[in-house]
C-alpha cells in the first residue's frame, strides 16, 4: 500500500532525489553470446524429443550442452515456471536475483540465465523469442520475469488460510522428486526462483506492487533456449493459467505447455567449450589473508 511519510522533507530533498541513476552492473564488460554461431545451428536443428506438461502440473526434462530447447504454448494462452539445475550438480542451479541484476527485469533473445554462486556461470542462453515484439506496455509491463519467486504453498497459507497443492513449487517439488529419486522434503529445497516463461508483470506506479496481467502468448509462441551445460530443467504450466486473474487456485482455465529439444550439427559447435565457474578464490577476505584488499569490518551483518 502506498505509505504517508512520518518525517519531515529535508530542505535539500529535491537535490537529493536528482541524483543521476547509475547501472550497477555495467554490461560492457559482460561476455556476450556470439549469437551468429547460435543461429548459424539453429538452422540445422533437427528436434529429438517433446515433453507435454500438464496443466497445473510440472515436468522434467533433460538437455545435453550444446543442444537447445524450446517452451512452447500449444493450445491456448498459458504462463510456464522454469527451474533449471546443471545436471551433474543440483546444488549449481538457475540464480535469478543475479540474473536480474545482470539482464534486467524481464528476459528476451541475447540474455542468458546465470547459475548461483559459486558457480555463476550461463547455464542458458535465449536465442529465439516470439514474444520480443512485446517490448514494455503502457502499465510498464513486459514478458518472461526474473521478478516473481514462483507460486507457493506458503503464502497461499499466509494469505488466503488454506492449502493449494498445486502452486508452482509444489508442482516443481514433485516433478524433481520423480525424477531424482529424492524425497520431496530432500527434493524441496532445490527447487529455487524461476524463470516466469510468457507470464506478463511489472510494478504499479502508485504503490510499485509487483503486478501481472493476461499473458499475450498464443498456441504456436514460443521461448527458445542453447544448454550451455549439461542440463535438468522443470517446468510447471502455472494454475494462474494466462495469470490474468488469479493463481494459486483451480479457477484460471488452464493449458498443457510443450518442451521440445533439438540437436543441431554437431560440426558446427564442434570447438565450443562449456562455460568455467568462476575463479573467484573464494578466500573471502579471511583474517591474515594478505592478498585481501581491505581488513574485514567486525560485528555488523
Amino acid at each position: 500500500m502506498k505509505r504517508t511519510p512520518e518525517y519531515p522533507t529535508p530542505a535539500d530533498a529535491a537535490a537529493r532525489q536528482a541524483r543521476t541513476p547509475v547501472v550497477a552492473y555495467s554490461d560492457t564488460t559482460l561476455p556476450d553470446p556470439d549469437l551468429a554461431l547460435l543461429q548459424r545451428a539453429r538452422d540445422t536443428l533437427t528436434r529429438q524429443q517433446s515433453v507435454l506438461v500438464p496443466p497445473r502440473e510440472a515436468r522434467t526434462f533433460r538437455v545435453p550442452a550444446g543442444a537447445f530447447f524450446r517452451i512452447i504454448s500449444v493450445e491456448g494462452p498459458q504462463v510456464g515456471d522454469l527451474n533449471l539445475w546443471a545436471a551433474d550438480n543440483l546444488q549449481e542451479h538457475f540464480y535469478s536475483g543475479k540474473t536480474r541484476a545482470l539482464h534486467g527485469t524481464h528476459l528476451s533473445t541475447g540474455d542468458r540465465l546465470w547459475s548461483r554462486f559459486p558457480c555463476l556461470r550461463p547455464l542458458a542462453t535465449i536465442t529465439a523469442d516470439t514474444l520480443d515484439w512485446y517490448g514494455f506496455d503502457a502499465d510498464g509491463g513486459s514478458v518472461h520475469d526474473v521478478i516473481g519467486t514462483r507460486c507457493d504453498p506458503y503464502t497461499q497459507r499466509l494469505l488466503a488460510g488454506h492449502d493449494y497443492h498445486h502452486c508452482c513449487h509444489s508442482n516443481l517439488t514433485r516433478a524433481l522428486a520423480a525424477e531424482t529419486g529424492l524425497s520431496l522434503h530432500e527434493a524441496e529445497p532445490l527447487v529455487h526462483d524461476v524463470l516466469n516463461v510468457f507470464m506478463c508483470t511489472g510494478f504499479t506506479r502508485d504503490t510499485h506492487q509487483y503486478f501481472m496481467k493476461a499473458s499475450p502468448v498464443r498456441p504456436g509462441d514460443y521461448l527458445e533456449f542453447f544448454a550451455e551445460v549439461d542440463l535438468l530443467g522443470g517446468l510447471s504450466a502455472c494454475p494462474g493459467g494466462d495469470c490474468g486473474s488469479e493463481h494459486s487456485s483451480d479457477t484460471a482455465a488452464c493449458f498443457p505447455l510443450q518442451i521440445d529439444i533439438y540437436q543441431p550439427d554437431p560440426a558446427l559447435l564442434a570447438q565450443r567449450q562449456p562455460p568455467p565457474v568462476s575463479a573467484y578464490d573464494r578466500t573471502h577476505g579471511r583474517f591474515g589473508d594478505q592478498s585481501a584488499s581491505a581488513s574485514p569490518s567486525r560485528g555488523r551483518g
